[in-house]
């Protein structure tokens, strides 16, 4: 009896190290493509360590989650028409290679800093809107909120790198995805792109050479975004929301204007970029980082907070919209 239970002992130890090794920033720096393609239904390394490429790269796949999803095969797709590569989003070993001649680590440790910690915090996001107007701002729920957002990380993925953290130390170190280039030179933005049927937008700068490329969500059936060539009106960060009745939203109950306080949970997230379209119309950021490309708007184009704030940082005033 005792000679069978030391070897199934022994085999049980051995594979529970295995399965928790997989999301450490080790497994995800040297992961390596096999012979299967990267996991969409679990957390993968090599999902991570892409989609960390990807987003440096500056073809977004969206929230970083370590799941190769829709979001990142189309974010792999553009980096493969960028690279002259067979397009398509299977992520290939010559895809793979030339994603990895960025020799920086998916995954780096930094220290939670006091601004990190500062709030202030929600105690909870309403889910109406008019529950929203009378908050002196829409900021974060928590620590790893912001934390996440800071590192377009989704949160489970921040916490499963980071299994012991409570995200609440100044100084305590933890891994996150490496996205931040704080030396980077980024040409101006002066033409945008925006494919509704691929849901994307790609941005050019004035001698036609592709900047980045961001996953958004592109209207709805009830309130399709308009087509057509427009401009770009104006651009503001941690902007106000305002509400207009006539917009008719599904369960808003206002008959008259409200307003909603900044803040990167308010309804269009951390910035506000104005199209010539008018009623309202515009690209902007969102409080629901994981639903970018996969729910509708209403009537805009939505991007995660990270993209939307490149995006209008880069932007000149004067851009040429496309909206096909």
């Amino acid at each position: 009896m005792h000679r069978l239970w030391i070897p199934l002992l022994l085999l049980a130890t051995l594979a529970i190290p295995a399965r928790a090794a997989e999301l450490t920033a080790d497994a995800v720096n040297g992961a390596e493509l096999r012979n299967r393609p990267p996991a969409e239904d679990k957390m993968d390394p090599v999902a991570i360590r892409a989609q960390v490429l990807l987003d440096r790269a500056h073809v977004s796949p969206g929230e970083i989650d370590g799941r190769f999803g829709d979001n990142a095969r189309k974010a792999l797709a553009a980096f493969a028409t960028a690279k002259g590569l067979a397009s398509g989003s299977k992520l290939t070993p010559e895809l793979w290679d030339a994603l990895r001649q960025d020799q920086a680590p998916a995954i780096v440790t930094t220290k939670i800093t006091r601004d990190d910690l500062k709030g202030p915090f929600l105690k909870k996001l309403p889910r109406h809107m008019e529950d929203m107007k009378d908050l002196p701002r829409l900021g974060y729920t928590s620590p790893r909120e912001a934390l996440a957002e800071k590192f377009h990380m989704s949160e489970a993925l921040l916490k499963a790198l980071n299994p012991k953290s409570s995200f609440d130390k100044a100084g305590e170190e933890i891994a996150v995805a490496n996205v931040i280039k704080p030396n980077e030179t980024v040409p101006e933005i002066t033409r945008l792109d925006i494919d509704k049927q691929a849901e994307t937008v790609q941005a050019f700068d004035k001698d036609g050479n592709r900047v980045a490329v961001f996953p958004a969500t592109v209207g709805s059936d009830d309130k399709p975004t308009p087509i057509g060539s427009f401009k770009v009106e104006s651009i503001d960060a941690n902007p106000n929301y305002r509400y207009n009745p006539d917009y008719k939203f599904k369960g808003v109950k206002a008959r008259k204007p409200f307003d909603i306080k900044p803040g990167p949970n308010n309804p269009v997230g951390a910035y506000w970029i104005g199209l010539s379209i008018g009623q309202g119309y515009g690209i902007h950021g969102t409080a629901e980082p994981s639903k970018v490309g996969k729910t509708e708007s209403h009537g805009c184009v939505r991007l995660t907070n990270w993209d939307a704030t490149f995006l209008g940082q880069h932007l000149s005033k004067k851009a040429t919209v496309e909206l096909r």
